[in-house]
């Protein structure tokens, strides 16, 4: 990231929120998505032993850093490893690599039995992991929790001993027919300033914002891609869980689900099978549940388009979960493009030796 940035880093304390330093970072990347971890990698040049014993203070697993652009938080998260390197030539730098703070679930593990018997709402579930995750000393990140609701009732359970990821957890729970999205976003308080980490659930989906984003080529869209891949979908699905046998002499068999099967078969489509493991569960109808789901985020193929803008002023920093309208209009889309997609990943890459502040959109059809 050059000196003429228009992001400013700031390194904090993870458990505090405590401001340690803003420090040069260059070389930045970073990304968040929908529902799994964005990811952050930059490298901080350490020119002098002044500089050095500052750096000294970025600690892998308990040093959180934010990226702000024109007072907005861009991106926040967790620095996860970080390598000291100097070349032939005596110049030291750090590099970084850091998680949003999702990712924390990824490190945290169940060990307290969590047990819902109750029909309860499912994001309120979801809000109860966190909660879990953030109750032992040492384990509050303050992640804070929202109130969104939704009309889909569930039971679950989580056994002590089992070591199940926290992650994984609310994968299980959001996979789910019927499930939900989930992220954590930050921003800055508008009343105080100080820096909020916001889980956000949405069923089914996550929505930001009552308006469209409008995107042009020609025009704010530099380059755009629409692939299609038809080894990720399918047209039948099974979900295969945890081996049950109370016969110890035969043959331990995993439970699994009937066989779903696709409308697109009758359309014309050929038999493509998608399998999915989940070693956990005992619940026959969750199984169902799982099976239906995947075959219906995956079926036929799957096409995840993604367009590359030129930022600027008009575009805000909460995009996940935008609508935005595309409109394209070049030799393959005639008369035109005029199509609405919701923004579910963003990959920016600031500006650097000559290069525009760029963003790669990854969208799903609104």
């Amino acid at each position: 990231m050059a000196l003429d940035t228009p992001y400013r880093a700031i390194f904090c304390d993870l458990l505090t929120d405590q401001t340690l330093d803003i420090l040069p970072l260059r070389d930045v990347q970073f990304d968040d998505y929908i529902g799994k971890a964005g990811s952050l990698s930059g490298t901080i040049p350490i020119p002098d032993r002044a500089i050095a014993a500052r750096v000294r203070q970025v600690q892998e697993g308990r040093t959180a850093v934010y990226l702000e652009r024109g007072g907005d938080l861009w991106w926040g998260g967790i620095i996860w490893t970080s390598t000291l390197q100097s070349n032939e030539r005596g110049v030291m730098t750090l590099s970084i690599q850091a998680a949003t703070f999702d990712s924390y679930a990824a490190r945290r593990r169940i060990r307290t039995k969590i047990e819902i018997k109750q029909a309860t709402d499912q994001l309120a579930i979801a809000r109860k992991l966190w909660e879990e995750l953030q109750k032992p000393v040492g384990g509050n990140i303050s992640v804070e929790p929202g109130e969104e609701t939704s009309t889909t009732l569930r039971t679950a359970s989580w056994r002590e001993g089992d070591e199940t990821l926290y992650s994984e957890a609310l994968e299980q729970l959001a996979n789910l027919d019927e499930g939900f999205e989930h992220q954590i976003m930050v921003y800055r308080d508008p009343v105080d300033g100080r820096r909020i980490r916001q889980l956000r659930l949405g069923a089914p989906k996550i929505r930001t914002g009552a308006t469209d984003l409008v995107f042009d080529r020609p025009g704010t869209i530099l380059s755009y891609s629409f692939p299609r891949d038809a080894t990720r979908g399918g047209t039948t699905a099974v979900a295969r869980g945890a081996s049950i046998n109370s016969n110890a002499a035969a043959e331990s068999r995993p439970l699994f689900s009937k066989e779903k099967t696709s409308p697109l078969i009758k359309g014309g489509w050929p038999r493509i099978d998608l399998s999915s493991d989940h070693n956990e569960i005992t619940s026959p109808d969750t199984l169902e549940k799982l099976a239906e789901a995947e075959l219906a985020s995956a079926a036929g193929a799957v096409v995840i388009p993604e367009i590359t803008i030129r930022l600027g002023g008009v575009v805000p920093p909460a995009l996940l979960g935008r609508s935005a309208r595309i409109r394209i209009t070049d030799e393959w889309h005639n008369p035109g493009l005029d199509a609405r997609y919701r923004i579910i990943g963003v990959k920016v890459k600031p500006p650097e030796r000559g290069r525009p502040d760029t963003a790669e959109l990854y969208l799903e059809e609104a």
